[in-house]
């Protein structure tokens, strides 16, 4: 079966476009389970088992600095709290739709802190 060259480009734009979302969507569920997974740590660290944290400890600036040293941007304080304000906002893992972008969980999760 011969395609027109616009028929053609048309097939190949689509399997691109189609394989690149997939990727997106790959990456971002994997991002979304790894913050999950942090910001369960950073809050079971700061509580140590008491309903609430202890406020004052440098918890996130001590956390933030080693992370940047290892694994460059995306580890500041800023996006540390956010990505904890992501846990608390949804401690049942089944309860975060993957669907959704860390865009859309960390604008959540900064509301919800300024609701506090």
């Amino acid at each position: 079966m011969e395609l027109s060259k616009n028929e053609l480009f048309i097939a190949v734009r689509e399997i691109i476009s189609q394989s690149r979302l997939k990727v997106f969507r790959a990456a971002n569920s994997a991002l979304l389970e790894s913050y999950w997974q942090i910001g369960k740590l950073i809050v079971e660290d700061e509580q140590q088992g008491k309903l609430r944290a202890e406020y004052g400890a440098a918890t996130l600036k001590t956390l933030s600095n080693q992370l940047t040293l290892e694994f460059g941007k995306g580890f500041d304080e800023s996006n540390l709290r956010n990505i904890r304000g992501f846990y608390k906002s949804f401690p049942i893992r089944d309860a975060v739709r993957h669907e959704l972008s860390w865009t859309h969980y960390r604008l959540h999760a900064v509301s919800q802190s300024l609701n506090l």
